[in-house]
Formats: C-alpha cells, structure tokens, sequence
C-alpha cells in the first residue's frame, strides 16, 4: 500500500494501457506518461504497439468467445493463459522500445471480453447486467513485475451501468473543450460514441454503443477468405452493391428501438444475425461482395442514426474518429454523407493516435484509481456512475 500511495503522489506516473477487443486481432500497448487527474489530466503517449495474435491464440480465444454454451475447464485454463501471453507481449514490448520495467508504474489491463450480457439482452428477469473479461491480473503481475489494474467493467456494472462503455471517462477528461461541442466515435467490433458538452457540464455527457462497427464485416470475412481478418481498404465491399431488403431486415431488431445508451455485441450481431436477416429477406443466395457492401452500409446507417437521434437539431458538434473502422474508406465516406456538414477528424488531430485510444483511455482509467475518482457525474446520467474502477494485482 505504501508503493500505492507513492505512484499516487508522483508528479508523473507511468503506465501501460493494454487493450484487446471484439476483433480479437492483436493487443494494443500504449505506454502513457500521465500527470494530474480528473480535468487536470495531461497524457504523452510514448510508445505505442499492436502486437499481433497468431493463429493458436485466435483459435482459443474463438473456441470460446460469446457463445453460450462453452468448454468451462478451457475457460477456466484460459484465464491465467491468456494473461501469460499477454504478459509475454508486453515484456517484449518494454525490451524493444528500450523501456525498464522498473520505469513502469502500472499496467491498465481490459482483458479479453469472452461474454457482455446487459439485462436488455439476455431478459432474464432476476440477473442483472453481466459482462466477463479474462486474462488474469494477478499473472500479469507476477509474469511482468509491475502492479496491474484490471477486470474494470464490474464496478461499472455493481454501480448501476452495463458495463460498457466505458471510453466516456477518459474522452470527458481529455478530449473536451470548452467552446466545443464533439462527438467521439469508436468503431472497433462494436460502435460506441461520446457526446462532450462545449459547455464542459459533466451533466450533459452521453454515451451509447450503436451497434455493429466491423464485427459482422470481419466475421464474414474470416468464414468466406480464410486468412483474412477484415475487409482491407473496403476492396471486397466496393465491389458490391447494397441490397435494400437485406439491409431493412438488419435493422430490423429490437436493439435498434430501445432507448439510448444502450450497450450491445458480438452476442447478438453475429453470422446468426446475419442468416436470420438474409432469410427473412429472400437473400440468401446474396454473392459475398453485395452482402459485404450492405453490412458496411448497415454499420455506417446505423452509426449516423443513431447520432442523428441523440443530438436532435445539434449539427454543430465535431466528430473525431478511432478504432479500426476509421481505415475503411467505404465506411468512413458513407458516414460522412450520412452526416452533411458534421467536420469529421481522426483523433490523431488532438494528439492521440486513433488506433491506441482505447489503451490510453484504459490508462487513465488506472490513474483515475491511484490518483483521482473526485469528477462526479449526475445521479441523473444513465450508464455513467461516478466511481472508480479497477482491480489491483501486486506482483510477488
């Protein structure tokens, strides 16, 4: 506790944001230097890597990813295995960019997301919202010699929320201006988007998952080119034309008339999904290319309604874009015209490489846990509590 207390009361901490997400490609490492907290946070990213995961890592993360019914001695012995492996990239990270373990005063890890179940989801009346994250904190500890915070989602979820998303904290404490209304969109597997206030009034932020970013698209990429994880540069997609019934049967779900913010996944928008949608439409025989080109137009759809939706007859605001979505052009031109007069940017434009943003954000999550937790948040804010997250690991 008195290491704790130390990092707490250093000028500048060092930290180490991990993230893994939906798409199960690689583990984002960004190596942050933070000082301050809450609207005082500053953040330098430092170092920044996505290391990719081999085939043997996919194939075991996939046998048991947001599937209901799983092998649960291999859950359970991908627990700690994951987070050796990940505690292996991130040593070979620290050796390659030249960086001392003993220079590091925190891993922010998210873990690997193996199942997100928000009560509007799963509708069983006496749970409530559920998510689980594996990849054990304390083996990233003791594997890296460095204090990990981890498993953040469930004091979001004991506090009221869903569990997701939770990038609203750091987008409030570092992407906010005053004088400025923005909208900052992450597409990884599944879109989410923050609404910061120009006002800086913590009461009017908001938060929302969309719906699908790329996990349809990267599903059906993987089932009909293997060895292909996305549609790079949109190539397949741009050789298809979008089919109007087939994309009004993808809107067609509950999800999309529930109130916002909502949280969603891989759970529901899944190659389930998108057979259901095909057969209620009359489009099974559709050609890989038109199906393709009608999910990257159901992404871009329904990202831009649902920002449409939120901010009603605010079209002043700015749009800064991360997650691997931002490197499909089809996707990233159709929002553009769905959203006329909206100035989009890249968060590269406020000093945060757009594919590392989740990991910042994580890191200063971890900060908010040693060092900061004094920004609350209306009681009135659905889905944002105003707590800190965060299980600490020391290591041995």
């Amino acid at each position: 506790m008195q290491q704790l207390l130390a990092i707490a009361q250093k000028k500048e901490r060092h930290i180490i944001g991990l993230m893994s997400g939906t798409s199960v490609d690689g583990l984002d490492i960004a190596y942050c230097s933070i000082s301050g907290e809450g609207h005082s946070t500053v953040i330098t990213l430092t170092a920044f890597e996505t290391i990719a995961y081999n085939p043997d890592f996919k194939a075991e993360i996939k046998s048991v990813f947001s599937k209901k019914e799983v092998d649960l001695e291999k859950l359970c012995l991908l627990n700690p295995w994951i987070a050796q492996q990940q505690a292996a990239m991130i040593n070979l990270f620290l050796q390659k960019h030249g960086i001392k373990k003993e220079d590091v005063d925190l891993i922010a890890s998210h873990g690997q997301t193996i199942y997100h179940a928000p009560k509007a989801l799963h509708a069983r009346e006496k749970f409530s919202n559920a998510t689980l994250q594996i990849g054990d904190g304390d083996h990233l500890a003791a594997e890296t010699g460095i204090i990990t915070i981890s498993d953040f989602r469930q004091k979001h979820i004991a506090a009221g929320g869903e569990g997701a998303p939770l990038a609203v904290y750091g987008d409030y404490f570092i992407f906010s201006k005053k004088g400025e209304d923005r909208i900052m969109l992450n597409m990884g597997g599944i879109a989410n988007f923050t609404f910061l206030p120009g006002s800086m009034d913590a009461n009017k932020i908001f938060s929302t998952d969309t719906g699908a970013g790329n996990t349809l698209m990267d599903a059906l990429m993987q089932q009909e080119f293997p060895g292909n994880y996305f549609d790079k540069d949109a190539v397949v997609a741009k050789q298809g034309t979008v089919n109007e019934a087939l994309l009004l049967a993808l809107k067609d779900n509950s999800f999309f008339q529930q109130s916002f913010p909502k949280t969603t996944g891989p759970e529901l928008f899944n190659l389930q999904y998108l057979q259901t949608a095909k057969e209620k439409s009359g489009t099974t025989e559709m050609n890989v290319y038109d199906t393709m080109a009608t999910l990257n137009a159901f992404s871009a759809q329904t990202i831009a309604e649902a920002i449409q939706k939120t901010m009603p007859g605010n079209n002043s605001f700015h749009l800064y874009a991360s997650g691997g979505g931002m490197h499909n052009p089809l996707l990233m031109d159709q929002i553009k015209q769905l959203l006329p007069g909206v100035p989009i940017h890249l968060t590269s434009e406020l000093g945060i490489n757009p594919d590392a943003k989740e990991a910042v954000l994580f890191a200063i999550l971890a900060n908010e846990c040693i060092a900061g937790g004094n920004v609350q948040f209306s009681k009135e804010l659905k889905g944002i509590p105003s707590v800190t997250m965060g299980k600490i690991s020391f290591p041995w």
